[in-house]
């Protein structure tokens, strides 16, 4: 690829700086898609919207993160050098733009050309940033850690989950510090650092010297003879596990603080929501690193699945989420539902790229992961949006009254609607699982060795 030009030694060919590092500061930066929920009610009252129509601008970025990604999978296995500066233009262009049209929002309330512009900005422009941009290091990851991919990928994707964590403090205090407009010139501004650690990640990253890079028609064999070294039904096996993880982590995830206002516990939702953030980045890091050890990286979503559905089915027989609010221990057992689905969805994430090479090897693993992440583009436009349904259309609201830093507050909730939400999950992860045992097969690593067992 003309990448092994290089001289052998020093940092020029130390994995942490070629792959590790480079990965963070990508994936850290793409990963603040998910503040998202932080300030879309700020824009919406900036620029005479409802919170509703706000909220498209996140699904639409999702979608065109699993589609760009399915697209340019290609590319991005062709020259990652390419595809991550593609990434850092197109995510701090999206963010720049998204600033613009706030500022014109605000300065002309209830224009329609403010809020396509925002779709545009934040939905596609960013949404090919962040796919193309989670796709780059994934591959130079595993080729820099063959022994432990997991580990390797786990830790880029947890930058990916952790950067919630990381930038939500940072941006609360730039939208109360910047003052009249802080909403518009905090994306300007986080535009132009994201700019700066995305570039130094894309100048960075590097594939390992030696590695053979297939090329021609006759050595590189099409995406579609690769998938078919096994049976298609074990690739849709891996497709449809992966989109049902997603679906229920945010099904349940979009609805985790009100279901922590009806356990009592509004007062410290902002806390409770931050460990949620450490657990989707733990489970991303401990999931994927645990699997390196094991026979068949398939094992790893069958104990994400049989988890979700048993923390799922507690929270579903004692009805913890209605009763939590009088019950310490129901309140515990839903809160550590809470926890592993966090958990078991970063976890998703960070084992389906080495679960891919497992079956279907290194040559085309860009390409392939990229088509899957397509489940990732649906899951979004499906996820958030049939918890809401199921919120809306069943169950009655309640009004419940909290102490926030000495001032009474009031929220709507629906316990109903969340314990609705609760067994739709559950049927899901059933299916999931299902789909885990008899669809995707042994890999022929696992196959060999309970031969030499």
């Amino acid at each position: 690829m003309g990448e092994s030009t290089q001289k052998t030694g020093g940092w020029r060919n130390n994995k942490w700086v070629r792959a590790a590092i480079p990965a963070l500061l990508l994936h850290c930066s793409i990963g603040t898609v998910y503040c998202w929920s932080l300030f879309s009610q700020e824009i919406a009252d900036y620029i005479g919207f409802s919170k509703g129509a706000i909220e498209w601008a996140f699904s639409f970025a999702i979608f065109f993160l699993g589609m760009s990604a399915a697209f340019l999978g290609n590319m991005v296995e062709k020259d990652i050098r390419k595809s991550s500066l593609i990434s850092t233009v197109c995510f701090a262009l999206g963010m720049a733009l998204t600033g613009f049209f706030i500022f014109y929002g605000g300065q002309h309330r209830g224009s329609v050309l403010a809020l396509v512009g925002i779709y545009i900005s934040y939905g596609f422009i960013m949404g090919i940033g962040l796919g193309t941009g989670y796709l780059s290091p994934v591959k130079t990851l595993m080729l820099w850690f063959k022994d432990h991919k997991g580990l390797a990928t786990g830790l880029a994707v947890a930058g990916f989950g952790a950067a919630k964590a990381i930038a939500s403090p940072i941006m609360t205090s730039m939208l109360s510090g910047l003052g009249e407009g802080g909403i518009w010139k905090m994306f300007v501004i986080l535009a132009a650092i994201y700019f700066v650690m995305m570039l130094t990640g894309a100048l960075l990253l590097k594939k390992p010297e030696g590695w053979y890079e297939p090329k021609g028609k006759g050595e590189k064999p099409s995406l579609i003879r690769v998938l078919k070294t096994k049976p298609i039904s074990n690739y849709i096996g891996i497709w449809l596990m992966f989109y049902i993880n997603i679906t229920c982590g945010l099904a349940l995830i979009s609805q985790e603080k009100m279901i922590f206002k009806c356990l009592g516990f509004a007062a410290s939702a902002g806390i409770l929501s931050t460990i949620s953030a450490i657990f989707n980045a733990g489970g991303r890091i401990g999931f994927s690193s645990w699997a390196d050890s094991m026979k068949d990286r398939n094992t790893i979503y069958k104990m994400i699945f049989i988890l979700s559905i048993g923390f799922t089915g507690i929270a579903i027989f004692t009805n913890g989420i209605s009763k939590g609010s009088g019950n310490i221990v129901l309140a515990i057992l839903v809160l550590a539902l809470v926890y592993v689905v966090n958990a078991g969805y970063g976890g998703g994430f960070s084992n389906v790229p080495t679960l891919l090479s497992d079956h279907y090897g290194m040559g085309s693993i860009s390409a392939i992961h990229g088509i899957t992440l397509s489940a990732w583009a649906f899951a979004g436009l499906t996820g958030n949006q049939a918890a809401a349904f199921i919120v809306k259309h069943f169950g009655k609201e309640e009004t419940v009254t909290y102490l926030e830093k000495g001032v009474e507050h009031t929220a709507k909730v629906n316990p109903t609607g969340y314990q609705n939400v609760l067994i739709f999950t559950a049927l899901l992860y059933i299916v999931a699982l299902l789909a885990c045992m008899i669809l995707v097969k042994q890999t022929d690593k696992a196959k060999n060795n309970k031969k030499t067992a």
